[in-house]
C-alpha cells in the first residue's frame, strides 16, 4: 500500500492540494509564495502541477514524469530565490492543510517529516528577481 492509497487516493490528494493553495493565497505567511509563484506560471498551474508531482512521489501514478521527463525537484527550482522563510512557510501551509483535511496521525507526521526535509534542500542562493543587480 502506498502513501497516496493511505491518504485516501488521488480525490484525497487533490483536495489536500487545493486547500494548500487556498492557504497559500490566504495567509500572509504564503505572501512570498505567492509572489515566487506570480514570477512563474501562477498559482493556478502549481495547483496542477503540485499534485501531478505529489501523486507519482506518494507511490501513484507518475503524471509529472510522464508529463515533464523527470521528478527532480531540485531542476524543477533550480531558477527560483528559495530562503529558510519560504521552506518554513510552505512546510506551515502544508502541515495546516494535511490537518484541516484530516490527516492528524502517522502518516501526516512521515509527510511533514519528508516535507520539511525537501523544503530545506530547496533553500539555494539564487538572487531574488526583484533585487538582481542592486547589491553593491
Amino acid at each position: 500500500m502506498s502513501m497516496l492509497d493511505d491518504i485516501g487516493g488521488e480525490a484525497s490528494l487533490r483536495d489536500l492540494v487545493e486547500h494548500f493553495y487556498d492557504l497559500v493565497e490566504t495567509l500572509p505567511e504564503g505572501s512570498n509564495l505567492r509572489r515566487l509563484h506570480a514570477r512563474g506560471h501562477g498559482v493556478d498551474h502549481a495547483r496542477v502541477e503540485q499534485f501531478n508531482f505529489l501523486s507519482g512521489f506518494m507511490g501513484g501514478r507518475q503524471h509529472y514524469k510522464e508529463k515533464h521527463g523527470h521528478m527532480d525537484v531540485k531542476l524543477m527550482h533550480a531558477h527560483v530565490p528559495i530562503r529558510k522563510e519560504d521552506a518554513d512557510n510552505w512546510v506551515l501551509c502544508m502541515s495546516q492543510a494535511l490537518s484541516d483535511e484530516g490527516h492528524e496521525d502517522t502518516l501526516a507526521d512521515r509527510l511533514n517529516t519528508v516535507f520539511r526535509r525537501v523544503a530545506d534542500i530547496l533553500v539555494n542562493d539564487v538572487e531574488d528577481w526583484e533585487t538582481a543587480g542592486t547589491r553593491r
